[in-house]
């Protein structure tokens, strides 16, 4: 004990006992073996076969870092770094080939044994139901646009629930839901590359509507855990105080946080929100009793990305009449001089975002229990901090996490009901367009090398403010 008393003395940051230390992935990012063990392709497959030049450097979903291969080296390193918890998600194409119907008793399989090796290395399971990878054979019937598609997704998270809910007691609907309906219906950057304000509220709604669905079917079984969802939170900061500025923030807000964050966590749409959309005539298709629905399947547990801000001021210029409808019909967006970067991914950093967001849910969402998710810096070129040692040397991760936690530390000792602590992510992961482009991970993959792991200085790191419940 003599050894660690000097250390307890000087943590000046202490967190709740029981505090979920760890980090999280998901399937795609991470499996590779993308057409191995019966899987099926999902859009991602898909869109690589279609257009690897959209991808960076060429790299596709095939490979990524094999932990479908490795996940027992892997789980071994989360062990050593400190983790007492892990979110991963469940590749709906690997349990459903064709997102329904036969299951893989495979793909099934491998996460029967992902899960039992986390528990016995003292690893608590989160586990994610859908994280980007809508299944090929879905997406042709038109995917989330498909009412159909919220059904098939409701009998998949059954079916994981039935298959794995006596070990995995914290459950997660959608990863950043938000990011299908911009991404792939506003901005041109996930599949179906489709631009269309219409089909996008569609998406939204219905991925809402899945999600009360997945809740519905959870406490129905019943599941004796928690169920949730994950958003990622980007505070709408208004350039100035000027009433236009505070105006644009809040319709920014709307659109882009709350469109989530209240049907998920009090089940109802935010009356902006909808009033816009009534306006404009984008309202989504319904049905009866969807409102009731939602209204009565909102969840236990909010799972929180922050990764930055998002500033914005009044609207400078009309769009052009013939342009396509976007949310930036009502706002500009703005860079703040003199903002902190990390410009390698073009990202800004302001850690005291991550402090807002927890006092916004503590003072306005019944101060639901939540956790950070994600959060995490991508940097590019990292094996130039390869020391003689062979450890990359990345304080500068050190120091992000650090002004991160002290926030949230902030945000705890002022009554938040935060219960954890998530780095995206545990080893470098492929990354979608991006793919290996920025590195998030504590432990590096040398794709030159078979994919070999070495945990880096914030590893180290991490596993002490793991053992010390703080820093």
């Amino acid at each position: 004990m003599s050894k660690t008393e000097p250390q307890l003395e000087q943590i000046q940051y202490r967190f709740p006992n029981g505090f979920w230390w760890g980090s999280a992935a998901s399937a795609t990012q991470t499996e590779g073996a993308a057409a191995e063990g019966g899987k099926g392709k999902n859009i991602w497959d898909h869109w690589y076969e279609k257009e690897p030049n959209r991808f960076f450097d060429g790299v596709g979903p095939e490979k990524t870092s094999r932990f479908y291969e490795t996940y027992r080296e892997d789980i071994q390193l989360m062990k050593e770094l400190g983790h007492h918890s892990f979110r991963f998600s469940i590749s709906w194409a690997r349990l459903f080939p064709d997102g329904k119907g036969r299951l893989n008793k495979e793909g099934a399989a491998f996460y029967n044994r992902v899960i039992d090796e986390l528990l016995a290395a003292g690893i608590e399971p989160f586990v994610n139901l859908y994280h980007f990878d809508m299944p090929l054979a879905l997406q042709q019937i038109g995917g989330w646009e498909n009412r159909q598609v919220v059904d098939h997704f409701a009998s998949y998270a059954e079916t994981c629930f039935r298959l794995y809910g006596d070990r995995v007691k914290k459950w997660f609907t959608h990863n950043e839901p938000i990011v299908p309906a911009e991404g792939g219906y506003l901005y041109d950057f996930h599949y179906p590359n489709i631009v269309d304000f219409q089909k996008a509220v569609q998406v939204a709604y219905h991925e809402i509507l899945s999600n009360a669905k997945a809740v519905e079917a959870y406490r129905r079984l019943g599941g004796d855990g928690k169920i949730g969802i994950i958003l990622n939170l980007t505070p709408s900061y208004p350039r100035s105080q000027h009433p236009a500025d505070v105006r644009a923030s809040e319709i920014a807000d709307a659109f882009f946080n709350r469109s989530f964050l209240d049907p998920a966590v009090k089940g109802e749409f935010p009356q902006l929100l909808t009033d816009i959309l009534k306006e404009e005539g984008y309202l989504p298709v319904m049905e009866e009793g969807d409102l009731e629905l939602i209204k009565n399947h909102t969840v236990d547990l909010l799972g929180i990305n922050y990764y930055q801000p998002r500033r914005v001021k009044a609207k400078e210029h009309l769009p052009h009449p013939d342009a396509p409808f976007m949310p930036e019909r009502f706002f500009d967006h703005y860079e703040m001089p003199g903002r902190k970067m990390n410009r390698h991914r073009g990202w800004e950093i302001y850690e005291k975002g991550i402090y807002d967001i927890l006092i916004n849910v503590k003072e306005n969402y019944g101060n639901i229990e939540c956790f950070i998710s994600e959060n995490g810096m991508g940097v590019e070129g990292e094996e130039r901090f390869r020391g003689e040692d062979g450890m990359i040397r990345d304080d500068y991760r050190i120091s992000f996490i650090k002004e991160h936690l002290k926030w949230v530390h902030r945000a705890i000792q002022e009554g938040a009901n935060v219960k954890g602590y998530h780095l995206w992510t545990f080893m470098d992961n492929w990354s979608w367009t991006n793919a290996y482009k920025n590195r998030y991970g504590f432990v590096s993959v040398n794709l030159d090398k078979n994919g070999e792991r070495t945990i880096k200085k914030s590893g180290y790191w991490f596993k002490k403010v793991a053992e010390n419940n703080g820093f």
